[in-house]
């Protein structure tokens, strides 16, 4: 009997100490894990990528799901079934932050990395008229393509418009089926490599002083409402990635990171890095206390009212749909 109740002693000693140890180890292993949309170019990886790869987000206690999208308002669609929590869109998505279906948790970077190309023989935006023009509706794509037709004193009624998925225009420019298209970096980058001099470069945003063009991270409003600690960490862990990744020394490395996510070569990302303003957290925090990131969303919004894209009434300020003071929060510690 009393080697039994020493048997059943020990028995429960250890079983306590498997229980306690137990506990401690889930405390300490209490990751978030949230999905990220991202798309397969160098503007949208070269911060987050870094993040991950250092191990900024595992600092914060973040695990991220990495989910490839074609564009900015499929991602945000996404976002709205309950797919996707955070985002990454360019600059033609931001139309549906006005609108109310997704809110801005930081600015990333200022875009270079639109294009107009024109094929089959077009060397002029003039001669866009009467021509059948490929561009992705709602993306960048559609915003630079307004206003290069404004620029010349068109519009989209003046040319045969053909919306069509952004990967699907380099194919479309390849078979000769189009007569331009307003695409976006890497699919630019392929489609003037493939076609040599058959194709020419009409214009790009940096052509246009009034187009702004902000990439941003962003998320659906119902979720940024319940999960404000978790963004936070998000931008703490971004804004690092982005300090790295904003150094040009670091080129190289960082293009290494970003093939590793989308199966591409170091080659073809480096091709990508003068697409846009890489920015560090440093001038996140000087555009954010001098008021320029707000205007920076205001004029963009300027720009798609001008063009049609969205109708003046109704629409959300930068002040309602920027969430300013989880950035604030971020970049005070």
């Amino acid at each position: 009997m009393k080697k039994l109740m020493a048997v059943l002693l020990v028995v429960a000693m250890v079983l306590g100490m498997v229980a306690c140890g137990g506990g401690s180890e889930d405390t300490d292993t209490d990751v978030i894990t949230i999905d990220v949309a991202y798309m397969p170019n160098w503007g949208a990886l070269w911060a987050v990528a870094v993040a991950d790869e250092l191990g900024y987000f595992a600092e914060e206690g973040l695990e991220i799901n990495l989910v490839q999208f074609p564009d900015g308002p499929t991602e945000i669609a996404a976002m709205e079934s309950g797919d996707i929590d955070i985002s990454y869109i360019g600059a033609g998505a931001h139309r549906l932050c006005s609108t109310g279906n997704a809110k801005i948790i930081t600015l990333q970077h200022l875009d270079n990395a639109d294009a107009v190309i024109g094929l089959n023989g077009i060397t002029s935006l003039e001669e866009l008229k009467g021509k059948t023009v490929g561009y992705a509706a709602g993306t960048s794509s559609e915003t630079i393509l307004l206003e290069a037709l404004a620029s010349v004193g068109l519009t989209m009624d003046d040319i045969n418009a053909l919306s069509m998925d952004a990967t699907a225009l380099t194919t479309a420019a390849m078979a000769g089926s189009v007569d331009a298209v307003a695409a976006w970096s890497p699919y630019t980058l392929t489609i003037m490599e493939e076609m040599g001099d058959k194709a020419v470069k009409l214009c790009e945003n940096i052509d246009f002083e009034t187009l702004v063009s902000p990439a941003s991270w962003v998320v659906n409003p119902g979720w940024a409402e319940e999960n404000e600690e978790t963004i936070v960490k998000f931008l703490r862990a971004i804004l690092k990635g982005m300090d790295y990744g904003s150094n040009p020394e670091n080129f190289e490395e960082i293009a290494e990171y970003q093939a590793a996510v989308i199966a591409s070569t170091t080659e073809e990302l480096l091709a990508q890095q003068y697409d846009g303003d890489w920015l560090s957290s440093a001038r996140i925090a000087g555009y954010l206390e001098s008021g320029e990131m707000l205007d920076f969303y205001r004029a963009q919004q300027t720009t798609f009212v001008n063009n049609g894209v969205l109708e003046a009434e109704g629409l959300l300020t930068p002040e309602e749909f920027v969430l300013t003071d989880l950035l604030e929060e971020a970049l005070a510690e």
